[in-house]
């Protein structure tokens, strides 16, 4: 079957006049107490903004329907599986957006749900890449403690075992891991990334710096130097062809432009300052439960809400209030570490085309593949707030 291909998408490094990437955050329900959420418990933003009914299957199909064909769509949340209209939800975008990617984090805590509804999902949206993303921030206690679940790390590794079962079964899944770099288990990175690895459904892992304004601001003391240290490591292993890259088209590339994001990552961290262009409200678009419309998940001013504009985005993105929210975005007044971001910010920036082929040229080696039941061979895939 013929997937959904981005290159449709080619003219977005041009002429940015309307988003090709969307956040949803499609529930605020979660059985887990992250104390780095911000989506829930954040001091201001959109997690502090949840007032209102959550849209329906009506208004999101009108709401998909006004924004044209999207590059990739991000489910988040709150615990995205615990949506009860998932399975449905996804297929609009599928079938109105054509996305050639869709993003499904998770916190792992109910692997038959995850499976299944996953499966669902898969048979549903079969043109699209399904990338699902589990959330393991430290190894056994201590992930429990980091997320406050007991017993969480457990059925994180069966939603894992479970999920690993279908990579044979589907050729558009991909099954991935994200780690939340924060000040808490910043110590212990060398020793995640060597359990990930040895993981028997391996898949690509990736690493979050903690971000969003949170009512415990401790988490985000990190050091930017062992935050390098984790780069580095990364770095090295897809030049050398040890970490698996994703099973896509362009892993490749992708691949690359993970190395050139984390370093650009680490230089903004170290300069506490924006360092290219972002293009946040004219690339990406965030979307609430409740209808709300951001430019980006880490400001607090949002466009508005959909429904004061007949479910058109085009329409709210053309407003004055919209004009005036992005205007800020435009002259750099913020930066931050939004992986999601970086990713349109680095592929879409003809800029940075050298430095990225550069990195393309260096994890040429890289394989893709998968290993299933220890059978030792390479595998690959390509965010929950922080999942990225």
């Amino acid at each position: 079957m013929t997937m959904y291909s981005p290159l449709r998408h080619i003219p977005s490094i041009f002429l940015k006049r309307r988003p090709i990437q969307l956040t949803y955050f499609v529930t605020r329900k979660c059985n887990a107490r992250c104390p780095w959420c911000f989506y829930l418990r954040s001091t201001d933003g959109i997690g502090a903004a949840g007032n209102g009914e959550t849209l329906t299957l009506d208004e999101v199909r009108k709401v998909s329907r006004s924004l044209g064909p999207l590059l990739w769509v991000a489910f988040s949340g709150g615990e995205v599986f615990l949506h009860d209209e998932l399975v449905e939800t996804s297929a609009i975008f599928h079938d109105q957006n054509r996305p050639p990617v869709m993003l499904f984090p998770t916190n792992g805590l109910l692997p038959e749900v995850i499976r299944d509804q996953t499966e669902r999902i898969l048979r549903r949206c079969p043109k699209s890449v399904i990338v699902v993303k589990v959330s393991v921030d430290g190894i056994g206690a201590d992930h429990d403690a980091l997320r406050q679940t007991p017993g969480g790390f457990d059925k994180a590794m069966e939603t894992h075992r479970l999920l690993g079962q279908l990579l044979e079964r589907y050729p558009n899944f991909e099954l991935g891991v994200n780690t939340v770099f924060c000040s808490q288990n910043q110590d212990k990175m060398d020793e995640i990334i060597d359990f990930i690895a040895g993981l028997d459904a391996r898949g690509t892992h990736t690493i979050s710096v903690i971000r969003g304004n949170l009512r415990d601001e401790s988490y985000k003391k990190i050091d930017v130097e062992k935050y390098r240290n984790v780069m580095d490591r990364l770095q090295r292993n897809l030049r050398n062809g040890t970490s698996p890259v994703h099973r896509f088209p362009g892993a490749r590339l992708k691949a690359a432009q993970d190395i050139l994001q984390r370093r650009l990552i680490y230089r903004t961290l170290a300069a506490g300052r924006r360092l290219v262009p972002c293009y946040s409200g004219r690339l990406n678009l965030v979307l609430t439960e409740t209808g709300e419309v951001y430019p980006c998940e880490i400001l607090t001013t949002g466009f508005g809400n959909v429904r004061d504009h007949d479910h058109d985005v085009a329409r709210l993105l053309r407003s004055e209030r919209a004009r005036a929210v992005l205007e800020p975005i435009a002259d750099g007044a913020c930066h931050c570490t939004h992986e999601c971001h970086f990713i349109m910010n680095i592929l879409f920036n003809p800029r940075l085309y050298p430095a990225l082929f550069r990195e393309y040229l260096n994890v040429c080696g890289a394989r893709p593949g998968r290993a299933v039941s220890g059978a030792g061979t390479a595998s690959c895939p390509p965010k929950s707030r922080t999942d990225s």
